[in-house]
């Protein structure tokens, strides 16, 4: 299940996303998730899977490596779903038994959220899978620029978010280390009631914190003995600049918004 977590990996490949600036990217992922919320009606929904199915064709990442990010939130997934379909009201009631009722309306909501959650996990890998960390460092330091003239320290953030996305596929590995090393010892993490399981966790979780610590104590101190600062003046390995296939992508992003909001509107 740990190795199913996609978020934070970068797939290699010569497609004609990865060639995209980062800016473009992360551009894009903010529109498609904006549009997965605007949507409503079966149109919109075939329009958001014709455009996602377009990006997992041209990223050349295989598509059962992407959906295996799904693995690790199915149950979230079930709840959220289970939620709106017991609690949204209507008037066309299908089910009702004591406190439970189902309705035409929470199928309906249900159905949509589905749909939603599981465009948004695929939707966002498609950015992550196709875009280093540094890259995306870089993307977010040079789009949030302006915000360094009302003092918010840019390049810093920027800097947390990547190394948090680096450090996940680490952490889970590392997790999966310790969880085995300790089920050798014979600890057990899936049998018992839940707060049985919950306990049987500590050995996991407390070595688990100690290796991240390590490590990011590790690291600054790597940051600190090379004299890193970052801020103004520093330069960059490759600078990012707009290509003519990126005003291409940003002219098809904000066509396929377009198109969602016009479906909304008139539909």
């Amino acid at each position: 299940m740990l190795r199913d977590i996609t978020l934070g990996q970068y797939y290699p490949a010569d497609s004609p996303v990865h060639k995209l600036d980062p800016r473009v990217k992360l551009f894009g992922a903010l529109v498609y998730i904006v549009s997965l919320f605007v949507f409503r009606g079966i149109f919109g929904f075939l329009l958001a899977t014709i455009f996602l199915l377009f990006l997992i064709k041209i990223c050349q990442v295989p598509f059962r490596f992407m959906v295996k990010g799904l693995k690790p939130i199915v149950i979230l997934m079930v709840f959220t779903a289970v939620f709106n379909l017991f609690l949204t009201p209507g008037k066309q009631v299908l089910f009702h038994y004591g406190i439970l009722t189902i309705t035409m309306e929470g199928v309906k909501n249900a159905a949509f959220m589905l749909v939603r959650l599981t465009y948004l996990i695929v939707g966002t890998s498609v950015m992550t899978l196709t875009t280093t960390p540094n890259q995306l460092t870089d993307g977010l330091e040079k789009a949030l620029k302006p915000l360094s003239k009302v003092g918010v320290p840019v390049h810093a953030v920027s800097m947390m978010m990547s190394i948090a996305l680096r450090f996940i596929p680490i952490l889970i590995e590392e997790t999966d280390i310790i969880m085995k090393a300790q089920m050798a010892r014979g600890a057990d993490f899936e049998e018992g009631s839940l707060i049985v399981r919950a306990k049987n966790m500590i050995p996991l979780l407390v070595p688990l914190f100690i290796s991240a610590f390590r490590r990011a104590d590790d690291l600054a101190m790597a940051m600190e003995a090379r004299c890193y600062e970052g801020g103004e003046g520093r330069s960059k390995m490759r600078p990012l600049s707009y290509r003519r296939m990126d005003y291409g992508a940003y002219l098809l992003l904000f066509s396929y918004l377009g198109g969602i909001i016009a479906l909304r509107v008139f539909l």
